[in-house]
């Protein structure tokens, strides 16, 4: 019960009285006009406060909502991360068991794969285990049915650098389990999760075992349904990338009514023991309507806009007449600046031939003011009087009504003498009655567009000099009709004044159609005239080369589209007469190809010697079994078992010899050059097989080494392996004439990829151990008769540069230093690899170490 007394109670309505006498005040010093304005702002003010009111009472409550639900997804997320990590601890800890009892030698393969088998078949997510020893080799391994083939390890394998085996590192170092993050696998398998225990024999590294995990099944079977049925959950990478599971598609902007509305309901932890390379996510669907979807945010919204819009349309009613009286004086003063501003000069006659009226850009043109022209009549003082007889009909006619409708030509002559052209155009000028009280004539300086049309016309028979004096054809025709537009003087000579040998162009040379433009099929097909419906403006030019035989010439031919002058969309053809150069090149090949033929012969002829030593090993084999068994079965101490045997040598000796002749005459043999896709591995072995016959004819030891998974190239192999066995035999001979000794004598070819400019390259490498070359030979080394040989003919190198370019390669030499003396020469060249559309299949070659050939 209030206590009170009643005479407190008045107390505070002394500051609120106080206060109501200073408003009304105030409210009296204002002008009627200001109080009608603050009035009819009031009901507006209030309806804009109420709306904020109901608006932020509505936002608390949503906000309220939204921290309730963040919450609860938090504990559910952690709790399911708990669920996770147990599940991984309790894998780690099975992992550990079978680690531990490999390092204390209790398990062997086949009982270390019955117990992987087992553990996989128990536990979805682990779908593989595997033993490596310290030498980074698989000594055995066990996947589930479900894992790629390209994903499985097979024992034998050593792991070949990348994240498994930077992996097997930081055990070795740490001697603790690693978890490596998820990485991707080739095609579209899921991206597996690792785990590696380090196997401890007697204090020292022995090995891992490999456990990998999916991250799919990880996610299925170790968070709580009832978390994955409330939530969209995922598992992330450290770099954000999806691994499991399915997000929610992100909210579309354009879609939201209202631009602050909160961002979806989500949150993440990372899941130990991985870290932050495995993060799980949940994001919570949406289930409540929110503030918009409130109907009473509705009801208060649409009355408060009612009441706004009543508002509205009060005010436009109580300024609707200022408004008009405002708009007719800004009609009255547009009309008028219109009038000054206008470049055409106006002139108004009655219909006695008084000037009546003069606008500003008459007189601007004339030099004469308003005062001096008006009330005038002819002669008017800007007609030349060299023109008064003409100027004085053309009035006439003009009064009697005998107006031209496209204006007529005068000159006019200006306030301080000059003249300039200009073109009148006569309308009659009738009043509000519908009464013609006068001519309203407009009149246009023409002085400018007649000089550039002169100059247009000087231009075009520049242009049509120029052209009928080229040394190619050039035609127009306009697209589906048998219309000639254009042809120069050649074109004439060629083909006539028809068109046929401008349509005989285009269908021998073809249409370029614009670059990255699609095939045309039929629903791009313009029906009427067979034309592609894109815009032909944008093609680019091509150079297409032709032979017309009722010309005897070779032609190169160009097209492009054009707008004629009159709007049509035409061709223009250029036909240039290469006909000698096309004999030049012909040429060039033909002697170019049989320049490599002989340099494969003479290559041939230098190996001989060595061949037919090569040769003879298996022939002497041959002629020593069938000795043997000849006099074996003459004395009958043979058995059909020995016999077999000894035939089966003999057989293997004649193949033997077989593929040295085989390798020889596919080497000197006469062929077109035939770039397909080339195995690198392969290519450089037979080369090396041939080589290596005039290595050792030299006592020079050869050492290779080709890169492993080498991808294919685009390349002749002939060619290519005539260019290796050149550089390789030039290197033994340049040892040879070194003297140097028998530990100092080798030749080594080495295959690797690199990346030069911006492509991909493989490069081919040979370097000797010689005395080099001098610099006065290094600059002229690839020059054609160029030679430091005796006998030599100086077209090895040469031909092996031009072989190398024509595969879009380089090819260079430089000497090999130790300090300031000259320890070899090196020679190597790049090819590069094939393109995406040319290798339809990848050739992968496998790497193999150096290998000694003496």
């Amino acid at each position: 019960m209030d206590n009170t007394p009643a005479t407190a109670q008045p107390a505070p309505a002394a500051p609120m009285a106080a206060l109501a006498r200073k408003w009304r005040t105030w409210w009296r010093s204002l002008s009627p006009a200001r109080q009608d304005r603050f009035a009819a702002l009031a009901p507006l003010a209030a309806v804009l406060l109420f709306m904020a009111a109901i608006v932020s009472a509505f936002w608390y409550l949503r906000a309220e909502e939204v921290e309730r639900e963040h919450e609860a997804l938090k504990r559910d997320v952690e709790y399911a991360q708990q669920r996770v990590r147990l599940r991984l601890l309790e894998r780690q800890e099975q992992l550990m068991r079978i680690a531990r009892d490999l390092s204390n030698q209790e398990l062997d393969r086949a009982e270390f794969v019955g117990r992987a088998e087992s553990l996989i078949s128990q536990y979805p997510e682990l779908q593989a285990i595997t033993w490596i020893d310290e030498k980074r080799r698989i000594r055995a391994s066990h996947a589930a049915p479900t894992l790629g083939s390209s994903e499985l390890r097979v024992a034998g394998e050593v792991l070949t650098p990348g994240d498994t085996a930077d992996a097997y590192e930081l055990a070795h170092d740490l001697l603790q389990p690693v978890y490596s993050q998820p990485i991707a696998t080739q095609g579209d398998s899921t991206p597996l999760l690792q785990l590696q225990v380090p196997l401890n024999q007697q204090g020292k590294f022995s090995g891992v075992v490999l456990g990998e995990y999916s991250t799919d099944s990880l996610l299925r079977y170790g968070t709580p349904t009832e978390v994955l049925a409330r939530y969209a959950v995922t598992l992330l990478d450290g770099k954000n990338q999806v691994l499991a599971g399915t997000p929610l598609a992100r909210r579309n902007p354009s879609t939201q009514l209202l631009p602050w509305s909160p961002s979806a309901n989500e949150y993440e932890v990372p899941v130990s023991p991985v870290g932050n390379g495995l993060v799980l996510r949940a994001q919570a669907y949406r289930t409540s309507l929110g503030v918009v979807g409130n109907g009473l945010f509705w009801l208060v919204g649409t009355l408060s806009a009612m009441t706004a819009w009543m508002l509205i349309a009060t005010w436009r009613h109580t300024r609707r007449r200022m408004q008009a009286q405002q708009a007719l004086v800004a009609e009255t003063n547009f009309r008028r600046a219109m009038e000054n501003s206008v470049l055409t000069g106006m002139r108004a006659l009655d219909l006695q031939g008084r000037i009546t009226y003069v606008n500003a850009a008459f007189c601007q043109m004339t030099g004469w003011s308003e005062a001096e022209l008006v009330g005038l009549t002819a002669p008017f003082p800007y007609w030349p009087e060299s023109d008064y007889e003409a100027l004085y009909a053309k009035l006439r006619d003009e009064i009697s009504g005998k107006t031209v409708a496209g204006g007529f030509h005068v000159h006019v002559r200006r306030k301080n003498g000059t003249q300039f052209d200009a073109r009148l155009y006569v309308s009659p000028l009738i009043d509000a009655h519908g009464q013609q009280t006068g001519w309203m004539t407009s009149m246009t300086d023409i002085t400018e567009p007649n000089r550039i049309r002169e100059q247009l016309s000087a231009s075009y028979e520049r242009f049509t000099i120029v052209l009928e004096s080229l040394d190619a054809s050039v035609s127009v025709a306009p697209l589906g009709s048998q219309e000639l537009l254009f042809a120069n003087k050649l074109y004439r000579q060629w083909f006539g004044s028809q068109t046929v040998g401008h349509l005989q162009l285009v269908a021998q040379a073809g249409v370029v159609p614009a670059a990255g433009s699609n095939p045309v099929g039929m629903d791009d097909e313009d029906g009427l005239m067979g034309l592609p419906t894109d815009s032909l403006t944008s093609a680019r030019t091509e150079n297409a080369e032709i032979y017309l035989p009722d010309l005897g010439k070779w032609l190169e031919v160009r097209s492009r589209y054009l707008n004629w002058v009159d709007g049509r969309l035409a061709q223009m053809v250029i036909a240039t007469d290469i006909t000698p150069r096309r004999l030049a090149e012909e040429q060039a090949a033909r002697q170019a190809e049989r320049a490599q033929s002989v340099s494969r012969l003479i290559t041939m002829g230098e190996m001989a010697s060595s061949v037919a030593h090569e040769l003879n090993q298996p022939l002497t084999a041959i002629s020593n079994y069938c000795s043997g068994m000849v006099s074996r079965i003459q004395s009958g101490q043979i058995t059909e078992e020995a016999l077999l045997a000894a035939l089966q040598k003999t057989a293997h000796q004649a193949q033997r010899a077989g593929q040295i002749i085989q390798r020889i005459r596919a080497f000197v043999k006469k062929s077109e050059p035939n770039r397909a896709l080339a195995d690198v591995h392969s290519m450089v072995t037979e080369a090396v097989e041939l080589a290596d016959i005039e290595l050792r004819r030299h006592n020079v030891r050869l050492t290779h080494y080709i890169a492993a998974r080498l991808p294919p190239v685009m390349a002749d192999t002939i060619l290519i392996e005539q260019v290796l066995v050149n550089l390789m035999k030039n290197g033994a001979e340049a040892i040879q004439m070194a003297n140097r000794p028998t530990s100092g004598r080798s030749v080594e070819l080495r295959v690797v990829p690199k990346h030069i400019g911006d492509q991909d390259v493989v490069e081919f490498s040979v370097q000797d151990t010689g005395k080099g070359l001098a610099p006065e030979v290094l600059e002229r080394l690839f020059e054609a008769f160029f030679s430091t040989k005796e006998e030599g003919m100086g077209m090895g190198l040469n031909l092996c540069r031009s072989i190398v370019e024509s595969h879009h390669g380089r090819m260079q030499a430089e000497n090999l230093y130790n300090g300031s003396e000259v320890t070899g020469c090196r020679f190597s060249f790049w090819l590069p690899l094939a393109k995406p559309v040319d290798a339809t299949t990848n050739s992968v070659a496998n790497a193999q170490p150096p290998r000694t050939i003496a």
